[in-house]
């Protein structure tokens, strides 16, 4: 009488005849085994999924830190996964968290938050070599969650302010040296061609007037407006002269002529007459 074994398109099957493993991984599909004699171990094929729970690890410059990770593996030979250790999963995951404490501790706070992707291979490579003889192949390694005490996490907030700060600084500069670059290009331009400096008057009055402002700027060059009211007042203050001297030549000239008499007109006697018939002068 044959016991009848169906095994999966994911599964091997390690027989075992009389406490001996009988020949290689069988399956997939119908397998005949002999009920009594025969013993069947499955083995699945596919990847399994093993979180790696959160160590406390100290690293290299002292900082303690909380590390999690995953780590995916799978079956690459069923006989040995059968023979060569117990528990597969129970013992992978021991080794996978002296490693994971092993290979961080090596580096600095700053090498383990910028070099996971070297870390995780770090990691997964030692653990192929101690799986192989398991017949396990480690796939993946990935470290999944890094926690920083609250002191660090805010010297670091402030640290990565400072550095924001600093770029802001850096780039601030540079672009005013740039600006000055230009305009020192653009006073170059404009002085050799003066028409520049009116056609670019033009288009500020055109921008000023965008957002229908009721007051209008005409902008003039500074030295030239400063010359020009100099040149005014000084116009008018000549003016001023001039017109004062002819008032005062006028006026001296007017006073010297005096107006002749008449001639042949007796002159008459002016007075009150008196009782007596005398006149007295009034």
């Amino acid at each position: 009488m044959l016991a009848i074994y169906v095994i999966k398109q994911y599964e091997r099957a390690v027989v075992f005849k009389l406490g001996k493993v009988k020949g290689n991984a069988r399956g997939p599909g119908l397998m005949f085994v002999w009920p009594f004699a025969d013993r069947v171990h499955r083995v699945s094929l596919r990847i399994i999924t093993m979180p790696i729970q959160s160590q406390g690890i100290i690293t290299r410059d002292n900082v303690s830190i909380d590390v999690s990770a995953v780590a995916y593996y799978r079956v690459k030979d069923p006989i040995r996964s059968v023979i060569a250790i117990e528990n597969v999963e129970a013992a992978i995951n021991q080794i996978a968290q002296t490693t994971l404490r092993s290979v961080v501790g090596r580096h600095t706070l700053d090498e383990t938050l910028a070099e996971t992707d070297k870390i995780n291979e770090n990691i997964k490579e030692i653990l192929d070599v101690q799986t192989e003889e398991w017949g396990i192949e480690v796939t993946v390694v990935e470290l999944r969650d890094i926690q920083l005490p609250e002191s660090m996490q805010r010297a670091m907030a402030r640290q990565a302010e400072a550095e924001r700060e600093k770029r802001a600084k850096i780039i601030a500069a540079e672009g005013e040296a740039l600006a000055a670059g230009e305009l020192a290009a653009a006073s170059d331009v404009m002085m050799a061609h003066p028409l520049a400096l009116q056609l670019r008057n033009l288009q500020t009055l055109v921008e000023v007037a965008v957002d229908k402002n009721s007051t209008v700027v005409f902008p003039a060059p500074l030295m030239s407006t400063i010359g020009e009211l100099g040149a005014f007042l000084s116009r008018e203050t000549a003016a001023a002269a001039a017109a004062a001297a002819a008032a005062a030549a006028s006026g001296s000239s007017s006073s010297s002529v005096l107006p002749a008499p008449v001639i042949g007109e007796p002159e008459q006697a002016t007075g009150t007459p008196q009782a007596n018939g005398e006149l007295v002068p009034g």
